[in-house]
């Protein structure tokens, strides 16, 4: 079900659907092992047929038996496995940076000192992002808490090269922000009461619309520009951590 969820989610990204059917899968050793052959194939049915289609062929590329295709799998993972396989199959071909052209943003990890001009950071890519739920009514809440600065003071001070101890800020900011933004809303966590995972089923709410100018980085090159994203589809668990759909 969850896999079923999230490629009919994908599948209706057109831009995603071209790439995949760019894909040169014409040459391929072996049919029963090649992921984008088999992901075009149930597009392709998807597409032009008027009846349910089967999965089976493309969870055998992936190298599952009848039994691993049943197990419960994380679908923020299953996510990631796929658009990573296509990518590497893209790899010396017209359609390399085609993938992170849809997916990919960039932050920067950053140690500012306050009193002196200092700063250690680190520019990442990221193909999605895990909101916090616990504590935050709203999404726009989740992006304040995912931007909010901690303090380096006292016995936790900063150790520059330069200046020795400072007080500093240290925090996450946006450099950018992809055409498609994949959001996973992080509702799975351990109880150290109980030393088990729980779910968290608090409510959460998520607009339509959102503008996310206000947490990009100030030298951000993307902040001229319009990055007001539009709510396109949702994928929502039912169950508990052990179980679900």
């Amino acid at each position: 079900c969850y896999m079923n969820s999230m490629l009919q989610a994908l599948y209706h990204l057109p831009a995603f659907r071209r790439i995949v059917y760019k894909m040169d899968t014409r040459n391929v050793e072996d049919e029963n092992k090649s992921i984008p052959l088999n992901l075009q194939r149930l597009f392709c049915q998807m597409q032009f047929q008027d009846h349910a289609c089967s999965t089976k062929s493309l969870t055998k590329s992936f190298g599952w038996s009848d039994y691993e295709s049943i197990m419960q799998h994380d679908i923020q993972e299953f996510c990631r496995l796929l658009v990573d396989n296509l990518e590497m199959k893209m790899k010396g071909t017209e359609l390399e940076k085609s993938i992170p052209a849809l997916f990919k943003g960039q932050t920067r990890q950053y140690i500012r000192c306050i009193n002196v001009e200092y700063e250690s950071s680190k520019i990442e890519d990221f193909y999605d992002l895990s909101m916090q739920v616990k504590g935050c009514k709203n999404l726009q809440e989740s992006f304040e808490k995912y931007v909010e600065k901690d303090r380096m003071d006292g016995n936790n001070q900063y150790s520059t090269d330069d200046y020795g101890k400072q007080d500093a800020d240290m925090g996450v900011e946006f450099i950018s922000f992809p055409s498609v933004l994949h959001l996973h809303l992080r509702r799975f966590e351990f109880d150290y009461n109980y030393e088990t995972m729980i779910k968290i089923n608090d409510r959460f709410e998520f607009p339509e619309e959102i503008d996310l100018t206000p947490y990009l980085s100030k030298d951000s090159e993307d902040i001229s520009k319009s990055n007001i994203y539009d709510l396109y589809g949702v994928l929502i668990h039912m169950g508990a951590y052990g179980a679900g759909h």
